[in-house]
């Protein structure tokens, strides 16, 4: 079991991100939305562990209320070098989102078991996953339908801790 924690967009973002998502199919390129066995709503994660346990997601409740979460700014199509092969849409990196991001990992370290380093303060890219699992030729195909993208601005109205298994979520701050 793995647990990650996702920012959650507002309806005009995630109607946004879905529509990337249904250009891609029907260009035969499997989205996010049908390649795993879970549904998933358009996201960005900002930590991933073993498991967050329940007092840590207590703690993460009360600092994420006193935090102001900056809107998002999703604009550069892009990809991993990895043999996961995702197609992506990343964030514009500010000091706002940062601090969130770096106040969120105060409150995890040395609470969570197996942090992903991924997600760690200097190796986070925040973006939103619009195609994993993907063969190369897929991923020029992603690329030929979806460029150029416009930019979407994203608001975040949830915060959960989600199984990545089974898609259960328990949310730490709502709308």
């Amino acid at each position: 079991m793995v647990q990650a924690l996702e920012f959650f967009f507002d309806d005009d973002a995630d109607a946004a991100v879905r529509k990337l998502w249904n250009r891609l199919e029907k260009a035969g390129v499997p989205s996010l939305a049908t390649r795993t066995h879970r549904r998933h709503r358009p996201h960005v994660t900002f930590a991933l562990a073993t498991s967050i346990p329940a007092a840590t997601r207590d703690a993460l409740r009360a600092d994420l209320a006193r935090l102001s979460i900056p809107r998002l700014w999703l604009y550069t199509l892009g990809t991993f070098a990895s043999a996961d092969h995702v197609l992506l849409l990343s964030a514009v990196v500010d000091t706002e989102l940062l601090a969130v991001h770096s106040a969120v990992h105060d409150v995890l370290a040395g609470r969570v078991r197996n942090p992903s380093a991924y997600y760690l303060p200097g190796s986070w890219i925040p973006h939103c996953t619009l195609a994993q699992g993907i063969e190369p030729a897929q991923i020029a195909t992603g690329f030929a339908t979806l460029y150029p993208v416009e930019p979407i601005r994203a608001t975040i109205t949830e915060v959960a801790v989600v199984d990545t298994h089974t898609g259960a979520a328990e949310p730490l701050l709502e709308p």
